[in-house]
Formats: C-alpha cells, sequence, structure tokens
C-alpha cells in the first residue's frame, strides 16, 4: 500500500493513528522558544493548557495566523506544526501568530469534541465553552492578519480540499495550494464536498455570517480579524505522513506567496 492510498479504517468516526498531545506540545514551545518565538498563556484559560506562539519580524511585515487542532480526533494539524520547527521551515520576513493546539483535552479521547462533548469550532458566536472564551480573549489583544489558515482533517474526505473565504476578491493562493498539496497527498475532485459545491478541490462558500448560526473560528476571524481565511482539510482515511505533508506543502505555499506581496 502507497501513501496515496485509502486504509478503510475509518468506520462512522475517526479511527486512524493518534497523537500524544501534551509530549507533542512540549516539543513545538520547546522548538519554538529555541528559535526565539514569543510563547503566550491565555487569558482565562484555567487549567486548560492554551499557548500562543509569536515570531515577531517588523512593523511593516505582513502578519499571518495559523491554528490546528481543535478537533481532538485531527492529529495531522499539531503534527505538521511540529515538523515546520524541526525543519525550521518558516520563511524569514513575516510576523507569524500560531496557536498549536485549540483542543488539548479531546486528543487523549481521540473524537472531535472537548472533554466536555463541545465542539469547539461551533463555539465562535455564541460561546460557552472555556477554550474558546479563552481564545477569543486573545485574538481580540492581535492586530488585524493579512491572511488566516486554519489546519483541519475530514475523516470522510477523498483526499485533500480547503475552504477559500475571500469577500473582498482578493487576489487566491487557492489553486496554488492545490498545486502544491497535489505531489503530496490526492485532490478531493468530487463536485459536491460536505453539501457544498467544490471545484478541484477548492470550495468558496458564502461569506455572509448569518449563512451559519454556529460559527467556525474561520467566520470569527473573517468578521474581526482578516479578509481572506483558509481553511485547510487533509483527508485522514490517509496514512498520518501523507497527511502531514499535505498541511505543510499548503502552509509553506500561503507563507511562500505572502511574503512576495
Amino acid at each position: 500500500m502507497s501513501n496515496a492510498d485509502r486504509l478503510g479504517r475509518n468506520h462512522g468516526r475517526y479511527l486512524g493513528e493518534t497523537i500524544d498531545i501534551s509530549a507533542l506540545l512540549r516539543d513545538v514551545v520547546r522548538a519554538a522558544t529555541s528559535a526565539g518565538w514569543q510563547v503566550e498563556s491565555f487569558p482565562e484559560s484555567g487549567s486548560i493548557p492554551l499557548v500562543a506562539l509569536r515570531r515577531s519580524w517588523s512593523p511593516d511585515a505582513p502578519k499571518v495566523y495559523l491554528s490546528t487542532g481543535i478537533h481532538g480526533d485531527e492529529p495531522a494539524g499539531p503534527a505538521a506544526v511540529r515538523r515546520l520547527f524541526d525543519a525550521n521551515l518558516w520563511p524569514e520576513g513575516m510576523d507569524i501568530w500560531l496557536c498549536p493546539c485549540l483542543n488539548p483535552t479531546g486528543f487523549p479521547l481521540n473524537r472531535r469534541e472537548n472533554a466536555e462533548g463541545i465542539d469547539l469550532n461551533r463555539q465562535y458566536l455564541n460561546t460557552w465553552a472555556r477554550e474558546t472564551k479563552a481564545h477569543i480573549a486573545w485574538l481580540k489583544e492581535q492586530p488585524r492578519f493579512d491572511v488566516t489558515l486554519c489546519l483541519h482533517e475530514d475523516w470522510e474526505a477523498n483526499g485533500f480540499y480547503l475552504y477559500e473565504l475571500n469577500p473582498e476578491r482578493r487576489a487566491s493562493f487557492a489553486e496554488a495550494i492545490i498545486d502544491a498539496v497535489n505531489s503530496v497527498c490526492p485532490i478531493d475532485l468530487s463536485p459536491e464536498i460536505e453539501g457544498r459545491s467544490a471545484q478541484g478541490g477548492i470550495i468558496r462558500p458564502s461569506t455572509d455570517p448569518r449563512s451559519r448560526p454556529d460559527w467556525p473560528e474561520a467566520f470569527y476571524l473573517l468578521t474581526n480579524k482578516t479578509s481572506l481565511s483558509y481553511t485547510l482539510e487533509a483527508p485522514s482515511d490517509f496514512q498520518l505522513a501523507t497527511r502531514v505533508s499535505a498541511l505543510v506543502a499548503a502552509v509553506r505555499t500561503v507563507l511562500s506567496l505572502i511574503s512576495t506581496k
């Protein structure tokens, strides 16, 4: 079986490889600190270990936000962050804000929700989860970002795909992301994905906040922090290494393109 073959493990939910999120986060924080990044604890997060990592370059540098680990059954995102640090794949010339795991209590349970059974990626309009309250409080203290990236997985997907929220019709990175990912991971070419029209692995849904009664993180970011947001979806019925490579390729593509603008 090659890395491009589906494993057939997922039945009704994600049943693939898991990660030790505590150990991974220690590795990431250690690597970030060694590289001169700042480590910030989220306000009001209490006993839940929520942190953000920040690299400052210059006041005029592009501002990029990345997050992952909001679903505890999506290990490729945090693992991709670790690979980016291990190989020092962060290009120069930009300010970066990074949330390496927004749902640390969900990963030991290998489930989408947090330990209290809440899907944190539906909490960004009507918020009661502690993690999301702490995340929003932190976000309110940050500047606007030129682009935001939310790293995810989909246990049902036939291949990699993405959502683009781009209401101002800025220059799109979507096609370039798909081209880069295609060299390491299959692309989902279905004409409909998750009930939405798709073309070449790209979904461009409505950006009207009223179209979603339960906001995901990306809608909060679009409404409050950016005019260009990407949600990257790796296919979690493939090998973990393949999914990590897909997300790393996607992130590197955006960082490379925005650094030249």
